[in-house]
């Protein structure tokens, strides 16, 4: 059973796209996967199956700081009573849970997706419990998953525990062409920015506008792929300057076909987070054989990326100069060919979920 996620399939989040292709997978290796996602974020009210994945709708309440514990709280109940071989806690706010459910007689997996306290929405007492969780499910749980090589050593360093390195993966579904979603927006191919990301602030899409406008482009575009569940103040500033700069695009939450067609003929693909776990949008990116430009955080520097498709976290003249360089000097067709095949060679679900299933089993065999 997996819990600590709004829900699969199609829900935006970084943590949901791995849930998602992660229990498509296991299934390969011969588990049975149960996903309890948040009702309000679900096809469905009632119990479900999607590609051999029950998929489980639990009610939480629809309030930020709320959501994810009290879902999770009462996830971890519903384990108790269904009593599956591994419960796998994702994320360190849900970590929170894992005494109790240790308590509860559960065998319990947690993966660390990232360091949510140093999310830019968190107040003082979001953050020390944020940390508390990671404390938790670090010291309770039976067996640790770490996504970035970062995670896995600060978490040894920090709380002396043994972590397995499960990086996230990619699958690119190649576009039918029949999506429609250029043509919606007035796109041209080869002729916009694209970032996919939440509109949070952690993600600086304030940023990236700002850096657009400075490059005074005027046959390209800047496309801002994204939604966000709450209807917060950042969210308004980003709606309100995307509004005064020209060329700003706001799609609202993309996927499927729709979001492969974007990234398929986008010119540059812009990732300036603050917070990254391990952004799997870059890497759909690359597995789409983009040129890119990412800040240079920890985590976006584990992508091991070339030195001049990085520039410094929050400095809007480099971000600029940087997709006008990166414009104006476009790959050829076989460096796409190439960057595409490494990502997907060296990025793979497959390899994901092998890795996962052997932690399943190496805790029930204890």
């Amino acid at each position: 059973m997996m819990l600590g996620l709004r829900g699969i399939p199609n829900v935006q989040g970084g943590v949901e796209k791995h849930v998602e292709m992660l229990a498509s997978k296991l299934l390969g290796y011969g588990w049975d996967v149960e996903v309890v996602g948040r009702r309000r974020y679900l096809e469905d009210r009632n119990a479900y199956a999607w590609n051999g994945v029950d998929v489980v709708p639990l009610w939480a309440p629809r309030r930020m700081a709320l959501e994810a514990i009290v879902h999770t709280f009462l996830g971890v109940w519903l384990a108790a009573w269904r009593r599956p071989d591994v419960l796998h806690i994702h994320a360190i706010g849900p970590a929170l849970m894992t005494p109790l459910a240790r308590m509860l007689g559960l065998k319990v997996v947690v993966t660390h997706h990232g360091y949510d306290y140093d999310r830019q929405k968190w107040g003082g007492f979001a953050r020390r419990t944020l940390k508390l969780g990671e404390r938790l499910g670090m010291r309770f749980s039976n067996g640790r998953v770490a996504i970035s090589k970062d995670i896995a050593e600060t978490m040894h360093a920090r709380h002396h525990v043994s972590m397995t390195l499960v990086p996230n993966g990619v699958q690119v579904t190649p576009p039918t062409g029949e999506a429609g979603i250029l043509a919606e927006f007035g796109l041209e191919r080869r002729r916009y920015i694209l970032l996919a990301a939440r509109l949070v602030p952690e993600k600086r899409q304030l940023d990236l506008i700002r850096a657009f406008a400075k490059c005074d482009l005027a046959d390209t575009k800047l496309v801002l792929a994204g939604g966000a569940e709450f209807e917060t103040p950042y969210v308004k500033e980003v709606r309100a300057l995307a509004r005064d700069v020209p060329g700003v695009v706001l799609t609202g939450f993309q996927t499927g076909d729709r979001l492969a067609e974007l990234f398929d003929n986008a010119a540059l693909f812009v990732l300036p987070s603050s917070h990254e776990g391990m952004p799997i949008a870059l890497l759909e990116a690359m597995a789409y054989g983009l040129p890119v430009l990412a800040s240079d955080i920890v985590a976006n520097q584990e992508m091991e990326l070339a030195p001049d498709e990085y520039f410094p976290l929050g400095d809007i003249d480099a971000l600029a100069s940087g997709i006008v360089e990166k414009l104006a000097a476009p790959l050829s067709d076989e460096e796409v060919r190439e960057r595409a095949a490494h990502a997907e060679a060296a990025y793979s679900w497959t390899n994901v979920a092998q890795r996962t299933a052997a932690v399943y089993s190496a805790l029930l065999a204890k």
